[in-house]
């Protein structure tokens, strides 16, 4: 079984983030740090390539020069090669442009599976899997919690509204996963050793045949105001009452 992962360099959460004058967030100014999302992806699928019992897990990622530390983080975790896009002209990609780049990246091996983490915390958007599934033609399986593959065809858990649904889709396919899939595991130093021989194969658009056109450019961008301090309700034997008033104040009850 051969399985590419999507993983990506965000911002670290307890970095201090700043924009750029083009309002776009200046991921040198803060520490970066893989996804913790995609480390459970990597997981997830070095778990399915060993219960195969053959295989690789090819990891894949769009980026700057210093993403190389995100790919050789997952190399540590146990991942076989990786991929890395590089290019000036990918400064700032939208979600179309994204999904366009990976898509043609992922595309260039053969794969069984192709898992993302459901939503990356730098952007939040959520819409990367089943873009790449929409450009790949292939089914996508999104929010999966769990996930199993037998007979050519993957078994998962589906978080939904209502709770979770259990679906199945033959291979290959796109999965989306969410943070309850697996808990990732931690490199140990032979894995970290092994990490700085294992191949990254870094690409460009020319190499891919993609012209990035931004579908759209962001104008403007402000800060969130901060919130106002809340109301302390001291117990004083009509905390309960005035609880309630200020519930009802507010029509929420």
């Amino acid at each position: 079984m051969n399985i590419t992962v999507l993983v990506k360099q965000v911002p670290d959460t307890y970095s201090e983030r700043t924009l750029r004058d083009d309002h776009r967030l200046d991921r040198d100014a803060a520490d970066a740090v893989i996804d913790e999302i995609d480390s459970r992806g990597v997981e997830i699928a070095l778990q399915l390539v060993e219960a195969a019992g053959s295989g690789e897990v090819t990891v894949l990622t769009m980026g700057p020069e210093r993403a190389t530390e995100t790919l050789r983080k997952a190399l540590a975790m146990g991942a076989d090669r990786a991929v890395h896009v590089l290019d000036d002209g990918l400064a700032g990609a939208d979600a179309l442009t994204t999904s366009a780049v990976l898509a043609a990246a992922a595309g260039r091996s053969p794969f069984d599976l192709l898992i993302a983490g459901n939503e990356a915390t730098d952007g939040r958007t959520g819409s990367i899997p089943s873009m790449l599934a929409e450009r790949l033609d292939l089914p996508a399986v999104t929010q999966v919690q769990k996930l199993s593959v037998s007979g050519g065809e993957l078994r998962a858990e589906r978080a939904d509204e209502t709770g979770y649904s259990e679906v199945t889709a033959p291979l290959p396919a796109v999965v989306s996963v969410t943070e309850k899939i697996t808990d990732p595991r931690y490199p140990n130093f032979k894995g970290l050793m092994a990490a700085k021989k294992k191949p990254i194969d870094t690409v460009t658009l020319a190499d891919l045949g993609v012209a990035p056109v931004a579908a759209n450019v962001v104008v403007d961008a402000t800060p969130r105001p901060p919130r106002a301090a809340g109301e302390k309700v001291p117990d004083d034997g009509t905390g309960g009452q005035k609880i309630a008033e200020f519930l009802a104040a507010a029509r929420l009850i």
